[in-house]
């Protein structure tokens, strides 16, 4: 058993009403599944959102960065605390089969018609958040400060956070103590899991043009081939983590799409790459980057080509690193209420943009794990040896996180997390 320490007894008190607030959760979360919106364009989602959060006593504030939800509770002098959920869904055709799963066909940016599902477990964030907020609304006789319900925009696309930090968000909440969000991941469902440290890797996609002279395929000799050109950049680019990167250093270059020509029989005048580069800390980061770009434009040398490459980054995500003390607070108070069920989580090869929003602040941060995987398929999955192929993973069309515990581990996260702050309103 606890301590019985002020942060413990507001925990408990808070929580008590859990009971109450489930079933609600529960239908909330099936009607939000059932209707994800893309990136910049979640309007129902932040519509509901606000609604109940000011059903709670927050005062809101609307399309901060486009359609992000800024919820504020002052309860008297203490620690102000952030906690974020994303609210965006994926171009992803569902395969769920679930009855409250998504049908919903929309228009992406390019106007192109897509199937919608939420297939990261946002739906799941917003949920757990909004229950977390309702929770700590009615339990404020237990604890005081600041709680700052942030619901942010587009994080699919890395942009969502750092719009609502030019849209004015530190201005609309000047100063915040911590920082603090959670994701649902193909773990057994009723834990929590965290680590000190980097966490989540950066992320770095990169378009690369390459230049030939075309030709028409019976005279290869009038050409400069590009498709060959990318074919051997694509083969070099594979030494940058195998012959470059440090045994034990985590980083990953994948090379997505390599398109060039229309016809068989016509030698093309380019050809574009596109890969990603996801690493775990800025030495990594400028390193692999840097023997990208050395090694393009040594092929493109070698090959004669008629002009220099180009070079585009898009779809840019920052590095997660996970404060120690902060973190370890964190832990110390999942601990105490979850036990066993608290664990630590190696580094996730994934990448968020959540730390944008504390890094605009300069405010330490932690970002934990919860799972959502029926624990007794993965029990299953891990005896046969089998989670690779049966346990499904955020982006898939089949990635369905059971509803409990899931939620009420995300939603008693959430306010035991924040309690270590504001159960301590001297701290």
């Amino acid at each position: 058993m606890s301590a019985s320490t002020p942060a413990n007894v507001a925990r408990d008190a808070v929580l008590a009403r859990l009971a109450d607030v489930r079933p609600w959760q529960e239908d909330y979360y099936r009607n939000l599944h059932a209707h994800p919106e893309l990136s910049h364009l979640e309007v129902e989602t932040a519509e509901g959102v606000a609604t109940n959060l000011r059903a709670d006593g927050f005062d809101v504030r609307q399309g901060v960065g486009g359609t992000g939800v800024v919820g504020v509770l002052r309860n008297g002098d203490g620690p102000t605390v952030l906690a974020r959920a994303d609210m965006d869904a994926l171009p992803v055709t569902e395969l769920t089969g679930l009855p409250y799963a998504s049908e919903i066909v929309t228009k992406d940016a390019h106007g192109d018609a897509v199937s919608v599902m939420h297939a990261c477990g946002h739906d799941v964030h917003v949920t757990c958040l909004l229950g977390a907020a309702r929770l700590l609304a009615a339990g404020r006789d237990h604890w005081a400060g600041t709680l700052v319900a942030l619901f942010q925009p587009a994080e699919e696309t890395g942009d969502g956070a750092k719009q609502m930090v030019a849209d004015g968000l530190t201005d609309l909440v000047p100063s915040i103590d911590v920082a603090m969000a959670q994701h649902v991941l193909a773990m057994p469902a009723g834990h929590v899991a965290t680590k000190v440290g980097p966490v989540l890797a950066a992320a770095d996609s990169m378009r690369i043009t390459v230049f030939g002279r075309g030709s028409h395929g019976s005279m290869p000799q009038a050409s400069i081939d590009p498709v060959v050109l990318a074919a051997m950049i694509v083969v070099r680019l594979q030494t940058v983590v195998s012959r470059e990167t440090r045994p034990g250093e985590p980083v990953v270059v994948t090379v997505g799409s390599l398109r060039a020509g229309t016809k068989s029989n016509v030698i093309a005048d380019r050809a574009v790459i596109e890969l990603n580069v996801r690493t775990f800390s800025e030495a990594s980061r400028t390193a692999t980057l840097a023997a990208i770009t050395r090694i393009v434009n040594a092929e493109c040398d070698a090959s004669g080509s008629p002009e220099p490459p180009t070079f585009e980054l898009f779809d840019q995500f920052p590095l997660t690193t996970n404060d120690e003390s902060v973190t370890d607070r964190v832990a110390g108070a999942f601990g105490e209420h979850f036990g066993p069920r608290a664990l630590s989580i190696e580094a996730q090869s994934a990448s968020e943009d959540f730390s944008d929003l504390a890094v605009a602040y300069g405010v330490p941060y932690t970002y934990w794990g919860i799972g959502g995987t029926d624990p007794d398929l993965y029990d299953r999955a891990m005896r046969e040896g089998r989670v690779a192929s049966d346990v499904p993973v955020n982006h898939s069309g089949y990635f369905a996180p059971v509803i409990q515990p899931t939620l009420d581990t995300g939603t008693e996260a959430l306010v035991v997390a924040a309690l270590a702050w504001l159960g301590n309103p001297g701290a």
